[in-house]
């Protein structure tokens, strides 16, 4: 489980039409819709200003993070996060085993052991009402709008027991290091880490469209942020992400290494 288009073609749309997604993904959406490389020892929320491929973390590198550059308002547009914002979404994994996924923006905030004060996401997976998974995300924004992920307290839970407690690190502990999950201007082509805790949390993300369109239970979207998400100790593992504005994440399909599917099915505003 998941915890954290004018004038040109769309290769990526038609790729994804082929293996069987062109109920999600409408191909052929190609419309108007809507600093030099970091040095560790620099704060990194003004070396991504720029925005460009190289400036973003990347693998294991170190960064330090100026606590004064952060904030825990997060006001990206294609993941805004407002205490109170709620999404939920129906997970369909490859057995075809259904899970309700809740996400809620909480009005609490950690400081991080590297010094960033982060907001505290709440994330529930579960089955027939009983618990799976439950998890604690931590996220920042920086000055340049980038949206940073911190670390997370997660537990797999089986007969109302935790079982496991991997995959959870806290930046600035034990070697791991934040990462990005939106950049401030997405571009296609972009790449970046979204986590690093050597053997736990290894995830990077490349940008491969800002225009395209899609459909979930909640509704239809244009101008949705796409990205394709790899786990290099896991070279089979691939899925892609797309993030609508002004409402977030939407659709998650994994495509290799497994066929779960994600939608979101309803998104609640604070107030």
């Amino acid at each position: 489980m998941d915890k954290e288009r004018f004038g040109r073609k769309c290769p990526l749309a038609t790729a994804l039409l082929g293996i069987g997604l062109s109920a999600v993904l409408v191909a052929g959406a190609c419309g108007t819709d809507a600093t030099a490389r970091k040095d560790p020892g620099v704060s990194t929320a003004a070396a991504a200003q720029s925005g460009g491929r190289g400036d973003l973390p990347q693998g294991s590198e170190p960064v330090k993070l100026d606590p004064a550059d952060f904030t825990t308002r997060i006001d990206n547009s294609y993941w805004p996060m407002v205490p109170g914002d709620k999404w939920v979404y129906r997970e369909t994994d490859q057995k075809g085993t259904e899970y309700r996924v809740e996400v809620t923006v909480t009005d609490h905030t950690k400081k991080i052991a590297n010094g960033v004060e982060a907001r505290v996401i709440y994330d529930v997976v579960s089955h027939h009402g009983q618990p799976v998974e439950v998890t604690y995300d931590w996220y920042a924004q920086d000055k340049a709008g980038n949206v940073w992920y911190l670390g997370e307290d997660t537990a797999e839970y089986e007969n109302g027991k935790v079982t496991s407690r991997a995959g959870s690190f806290e930046a600035g502990v034990d070697g791991a290091q934040a990462g990005i999950i939106i950049p401030a201007n997405p571009r296609d082509g972009m790449a970046y880490r979204q986590e690093y805790y050597k053997g736990e949390a290894e995830d990077k993300a490349e940008i491969l469209s800002t225009d395209e369109q899609v459909e979930v239970p909640f509704g239809h979207f244009t101008g949705a942020l796409m990205t394709r998400d790899l786990v290099p100790p896991e070279p089979k593992v691939s899925e892609y992400k797309l993030y609508a504005r002004d409402v977030g994440p939407v659709l998650d399909i994994q495509t290799s290494g497994g066929s779960s599917r994600e939608e979101l099915i309803s998104y609640t505003r604070a107030g």
